[in-house]
């Protein structure tokens, strides 16, 4: 079993990963439980067919019956109506401030589970479960949030756990979209912490088909990364922003497919190829790199089509309502090299050229 230790200012909780982590309600956290007047589980329906059961024993053995909440799988949990749904089902319950809720599902279902711990009566105590990949990033860090139409992640809080307990034997069952979406966010984070580690994932040949031992140990590379930024800029005035690297086009691609249209890390590794375009004209990328990303994406699954589908304007409006853009400028996290990335402003004309080049970079791949 792995372990790590968020240390923030006013909190510190430990993140474990292992296929043996359940166990934990009956030692380590035992106390947590039984301190509770209520044990909550707000579980995507997905998960919870496949999964749900390891989850309710584990809290059996360690005396606890918790109600559930089923909600969508995906990110159509992550609207207003289930959130309030969730938040009633909590009164309904009789759930107080002294209750815990267990987000149990991908990083959508984490993002509506944090983000209803941290609003109901003013916040409350909850635990991340995570059972994909993708949410090896999500899970830690106290982000939570509820989209709205106009765009991702508009409504939320900085809301810690108290635990994250994350169950790699969980992760065999997830289909190939589920893992692109996940290796995603863990080779962004190679990208935006060490060379060397980004170009071994670039050669590995079991990248969109790992094997959990493997995992584990990549995983555990890609929340360390997360944990010392989070530890360093909790709320992302500064260095946290680097987490954003891919995110300020890839939302974008998001809202612009309908969110779960494509995967969050599908259209993230989108606006990774964007972004590395845009570290050629600031930084010291070279273009050989990009297009051998890009390649690289396509090789493994994954699809730019939305890129040559759609309009740079229809891109446009939802970056400009993203939520690290300001007074008509847009913030794009780029890369000085691998391993080495900064913040910078993008005026919408540079933004359009960027975007026409990543359509020609994509027409060569494909030909490639």
């Amino acid at each position: 079993m792995g372990k790590l230790t968020v240390q923030l200012p006013d909190a510190q909780y430990d993140v474990h990963i292992g296929d043996n982590v359940y166990d934990l309600f009956t030692s380590k956290y035992n106390g947590l439980l039984q301190s509770a007047d209520q044990v909550g589980v707000i579980a995507d329906k997905r998960a919870g067919d496949l999964h749900l059961p390891v989850l309710l024993e584990a809290l059996q053995q360690a005396g606890v019956t918790p109600k559930v909440k089923i909600v969508p799988p995906g990110e159509k949990c992550k609207t207003q109506e289930v959130y309030f749904e969730c938040q009633s089902y909590l009164v309904r319950e009789n759930f107080t401030r002294d209750s815990i809720l267990i987000a149990f599902g991908g990083g959508a279902c984490g993002d509506l589970a944090g983000f209803v711990a941290a609003t109901y009566m003013r916040g409350i105590r909850f635990i991340q479960c995570p059972t994909t990949i993708l949410a090896h990033d999500s899970a830690v860090g106290g982000k939570t949030a509820i989209n709205l139409p106009e765009g991702k992640n508009m409504v939320g809080s900085f809301h810690q756990p108290s635990a994250v307990l994350y169950n790699t034997k969980l992760l065999t069952t997830l289909p190939p979209r589920e893992i692109r979406s996940g290796m995603a966010e863990l080779i962004k984070h190679a990208f935006i912490s060490n060379e060397e580690w980004a170009e071994l994932l670039l050669t590995e040949e079991t990248f969109s088909n790992p094997s959990e031992t493997w995992l584990s140990v990549e995983l555990l590379k890609g929340i360390q990364v997360k944990a010392d930024i989070v530890a360093e800029d909790e709320f992302e005035h500064s260095t946290r922003k680097y987490l954003n690297f891919g995110h300020t086009f890839g939302h974008a691609v998001e809202a612009v497919c309908g969110f779960g249209g494509l995967s969050h890390g599908e259209c993230v590794m989108i606006g990774m190829a964007y972004s590395f375009i845009l570290s050629e004209r600031h930084g010291k990328v070279e273009a050989s790199f990009t297009n051998r990303f890009i390649q690289f994406a396509m090789n493994n699954g994954y699809s730019f089509a939305p890129v040559m589908e759609h309009s740079f304007s229809s891109f446009l409006v939802y970056m400009e309502k993203d939520k690290k853009a300001a007074f008509g400028e847009m913030n794009f996290v780029m890369l000085e090299k691998l391993g080495k990335p900064f913040v910078k402003k993008v005026l919408a004309e540079e933004c359009e050229e960027v975007f026409l080049e990543l359509q020609k970079r994509i027409g060569m791949g494909e030909r490639s």
